[in-house]
């Protein structure tokens, strides 16, 4: 069982990394993986906030608990030459 702690580090990794540029790998059941690219926007006490690149300059915000990250349904990967943008 995940303890509070658990989920506080992985809420600090993901503070982290605010700003900087994503591959979100998030499993939504049935052998269905969705991989979208996108910026870390906000870190709350119990989700994240992720904004979605979109076509045509429309970006999508989606949010996540940690424990998806704890359960593997959610995978974030940072982009190894990634500078921070403006997230407002």
């Amino acid at each position: 069982m995940a303890t509070k702690q658990t989920l506080d580090k992985i809420r600090k990794s993901i503070e982290k990394h605010l700003g900087e540029r994503i591959v979100l790998k998030a499993n939504k059941g049935r052998k269905k993986i969705v991989v979208k690219h996108g910026v870390i926007e906000n870190a709350y006490p119990n989700v994240f906030v992720v904004r979605i690149d979109g076509s045509n300059n429309n970006h999508t915000r989606v949010s996540y608990s940690y424990s998806d990250i704890l359960t593997s349904t959610v995978k974030l990967q940072v982009y190894k030459s990634s500078t921070k943008t403006n997230v407002s």
